[in-house]
């Protein structure tokens, strides 16, 4: 009996060692809602991704000339170091034990894939302040169309396939995949675990409707679509083991849900544009923020 009594003293001893507090807290910490992470991702996404071509055109073009880096290259290069960075401490958060070779993987294809749409993308909007119309094709653009000689309308469309296809891919493939290996860790048996906090909702929509961008102006519809279709099934398996998503994995995706919201309230809304219709010809129609600002706004100033 003594010896059962000291062993039992150890093992309270260990508990209340520095180490096991340590554990504890950390443990807590992966459990409760990631606000800080989902902060800084939302607001760093909207300032350098999105307000990326914005201040492009606001900022006067003497202080940023042609054939430097504007201040949005500055933002993209930015953007291209900060995300990887976040979504690295994110998967750290994880509660499962993921690949390290996949994840490096993730990353170095994403920023890479990053790094081709700053090139590309740069150039693309020195083209819009030159006239170049977005709602159009490469081939069609009066800009483009009269080059002499011809063959620089090739290397264009090598551009465009830059920075608009190969970049896009190469970015937001690995994005979704790390999402998606972040979600599938985000089940719990807990009760508590599973709401979301004020906090969660208030950022909810601002994520959403970047999402949205991300899917519009990336023209990445069958790929976010592909991700979202996983998630559902995810959840949908998780359930019958008795597990459901904690706070994390249904802020993300409720985040998916609103975002496929917008989107079909997006293509309803430009459904009957002729012009948008003869340039996204693809199997789902979804047409760009930026084309349609070139298309009905630009000139409206």
């Amino acid at each position: 009996m003594t010896t059962v009594r000291r062993r039992r003293g150890n093992d309270a001893h260990r508990d209340r060692s520095p180490g096991a507090r340590w554990e504890n807290v950390s443990y807590r910490k992966k459990q409760n809602f990631h606000f800080d992470l989902w902060f800084c991702l939302t607001l760093q996404n909207w300032i350098l991704d999105f307000g990326r071509p914005i201040v492009m055109l606001v900022l006067p073009l003497e202080w940023f000339p042609l054939n430097k880096p504007s201040a949005g290259d500055y933002f993209h290069m930015a953007y291209n170091v900060i995300t990887p960075f976040l979504m690295l401490k994110l998967i750290e958060r994880s509660h499962r034990v993921l690949s390290h070779t996949v994840i490096y993987l993730c990353i170095i294809t994403f920023v890479m894939g990053a790094s081709i749409h700053l090139v590309g993308d740069s150039i693309n909007h020195r083209l819009i302040l030159s006239g170049y119309q977005l709602h159009l094709s490469v081939r069609d653009n009066p800009l483009i169309k009269y080059l002499k000689p011809e063959s620089l309308i090739d290397s264009f469309e090598l551009l465009y396939y830059y920075d608009e296809q190969l970049g896009h891919l190469m970015w937001y493939i690995p994005f979704f995949i790390i999402l998606l290996i972040y979600f599938s860790g985000c089940f719990s048996s807990t009760a508590e675990q599973k709401k979301i906090p004020v906090s969660g909702w208030l950022l909810l929509g601002p994520n959403a409707l970047y999402y949205w961008y991300l899917v519009t102006e990336g023209q990445i519809t069958e790929l976010f679509l592909l991700t979202f279709l996983a998630m559902v099934a995810m959840v949908i398996f998780q359930q019958r083991k008795g597990l459901s998503l904690d706070s994390n994995g249904m802020f993300l995706f409720c985040s998916f849900n609103v975002t496929v919201l917008l989107v079909a309230l997006w293509v309803a809304f430009l459904w009957d544009d002729t012009v948008l219709r003869n340039k996204y010809t693809g199997l789902i129609y979804v047409p760009e923020p930026w084309s349609y600002y070139t298309l009905h706004i630009k000139n409206s100033f």
